[in-house]
């Protein structure tokens, strides 16, 4: 094999090398912008739980409060 050979093939495997390496850049920006959406989502989820937890604890003091009025017109202890 002589230089100018080995210079096609150096240059052959330079321009796969290259490809590569853009092809595997857009992935990585299609994996990032993924992760982003992902990430707004977990967002807006974790924002969801929290209100849901905040209205279940809401309606749990409305059922505290009308447990307590009904055992007050049964005439009943308020039960602990």
């Amino acid at each position: 094999m002589n230089i100018d050979e080995r210079l096609a093939a150096l240059t052959q495997s330079f321009e796969l090398l290259a490809s590569f390496h853009k092809d595997n850049e857009k992935r990585i920006e299609r994996l990032a912008e993924s992760h982003m959406r992902l990430a707004e989502g977990h967002v807006q989820l974790e924002s969801l739980v929290t209100q849901i937890a905040e209205g279940t604890a809401r309606l749990l003091h409305v059922v505290e409060v009308h447990e307590h009025r009904i055992s007050d017109l049964e005439g009943n202890q308020p039960q602990q």
